[in-house]
């Protein structure tokens, strides 16, 4: 039997521990959660049903009375030298956008990075577009984090669909392997 448990913030009308919501998460990201060496980290997630017409940040916040400041966007971007590509994931504060051209591009010694293609970042996650997280991203992906985001107490992040999300506090999202925290990441 799931156990419902109280979110620290918004109006939903449940949520459980993301560890017994396998059903309603994408393989990746249910297996990420099950097989993530930290394991208190890993209980910390919570999962939170939403409609997937809200899936968007502006809408959702507004729809579940949720913080924009403690909701994250995580993009996948493509960071490109000598012909080579690098894909990684970046999270941020929904009320920030990410430095893509200094700050991602100088850390991923690129010379040129830009947002990855859409197809490109739902077919390499197993994600769905608008649904995107940073939990059960590809193993060799850098997963760069903004300082703001693992200083939050919570932070509610995409559940791998569009439907529903994750709420899981920022030294937790620090511990995801890959995790870089980078000052100014973000502005």
């Amino acid at each position: 039997m799931t156990e419902t448990v109280r979110p620290p913030f918004g109006n939903f009308a449940s949520a459980v521990a993301a560890l017994e919501a396998g059903a309603e998460l994408t393989a990746p990201v249910a297996d990420a959660l099950r097989n993530w060496a930290e394991r208190e980290a890993a209980a910390s997630v919570l999962y939170v049903d939403s409609d997937p017409e809200t899936a968007d940040t502006a809408v959702f916040c507004a729809a579940y009375d949720t913080p924009p400041e403690l909701s994250a966007n995580c993009v996948v971007v493509a960071a490109k030298r000598a012909g080579e590509v690098t894909l990684a994931a970046c999270l941020a504060l929904a009320t920030t956008r990410v430095d893509v051209n200094k700050t991602v591009r100088t850390h991923l010694g690129a010379r040129k990075a830009s947002f990855a293609p859409m197809d490109t970042a739902v077919e390499l996650t197993g994600m769905e577009y608008g649904g995107v997280t940073p939990v059960g991203l590809p193993g060799d992906w850098p997963l760069l984090i903004d300082e703001a985001v693992a200083a939050a107490p919570y932070v509610l992040v995409g559940s791998g669909r569009r439907r529903g999300k994750l709420i899981l506090p920022g030294w937790a999202l620090a511990k995801l392997p890959g995790a870089e925290v980078l000052p100014g990441l973000a502005g």
